[in-house]
Order: C-alpha cells, then sequence, then structure tokens
C-alpha cells in the first residue's frame, strides 16, 4: 500500500500544492501579495497531500483485493 500511495503522491502532492499556491494569488492578485504567504500555501497543499494520497492508496489496494468471484 506504501508504494501505491507513493505513487499516488507524485500525482496528488504538485496537484494540491499548486491549489494552494492559487490562494493568495486569486485572494490579493498578482501585485500585492506576499511570498511567504504563497510559499506557506504551497507547503500547506503539499502537506495535506500525504494523508490524501494514504487514503486513496488504502481505498484502492483494498479494492483490488476484494474482487467478487
Amino acid at each position: 500500500m506504501w508504494q501505491l500511495a507513493a505513487i499516488f503522491f507524485i500525482v496528488i502532492g504538485p496537484t494540491l500544492a499548486g491549489v494552494g499556491a492559487l490562494i493568495p494569488l486569486s485572494i490579493y492578485g498578482l501585485n500585492s501579495f506576499n511570498p511567504l504567504l504563497l510559499a506557506g500555501c504551497a507547503i500547506a497543499g503539499a502537506l495535506l497531500a500525504v494523508p490524501v494520497s494514504l487514503l486513496v492508496g488504502k481505498r484502492i489496494s483494498s479494492m483490488a483485493r476484494a474482487r467478487p468471484v
């Protein structure tokens, strides 16, 4: 399950980091935002991707094990 979660993190991590980086850009605009806020939101999005990847990996591995005959 860890290998599957690591593969999903490759996709989910940058996606949620990009969404997190868009939050201060959409609130403050391009000219008046704090770069530390931008980096903080991007890091928070990447950290949020860890449990999301684990959850997706766990669900898919449990679905693969419980195949009906």
